[in-house]
């Protein structure tokens, strides 16, 4: 069995305030529970309203799957913050078995 994580930086420009931050991070994460059927939570605790930090698991008996998957979840994720006028700042994967 392995898990895959994403850990996502993401810089939310237009955010002036906690409820918009909230939001961008809310929508987020809901399309990509619906669309990936992976966990989705906020890892950093939202004291600056312009950044978030996202993590995104996955857990199969296939690595190549696993790593597939998450390429896919990435691009994903940097078309929709660009459609809610967010961009990822940076993005890495870790494998663990």
């Amino acid at each position: 069995m392995t898990i895959a994580k994403l850990t996502l930086e993401l810089s939310i420009p237009h955010a002036h305030s906690l409820k918009d931050r909230r939001q961008v991070v809310r929508s987020l994460k809901d399309k990509l529970r619906h669309s990936f059927n992976v966990g989705v939570a906020e890892l950093d605790d939202a004291s600056l309203w312009n950044r978030a930090t996202l993590g995104i698991v996955a857990i199969s008996a296939s690595r190549d799957y696993l790593t597939g998957q998450m390429h896919e979840v990435d691009d994903a994720l940097h078309r929709l913050a660009a459609n809610l006028g967010a961009e990822v700042l940076d993005s890495w994967v870790e494998l663990l078995p």
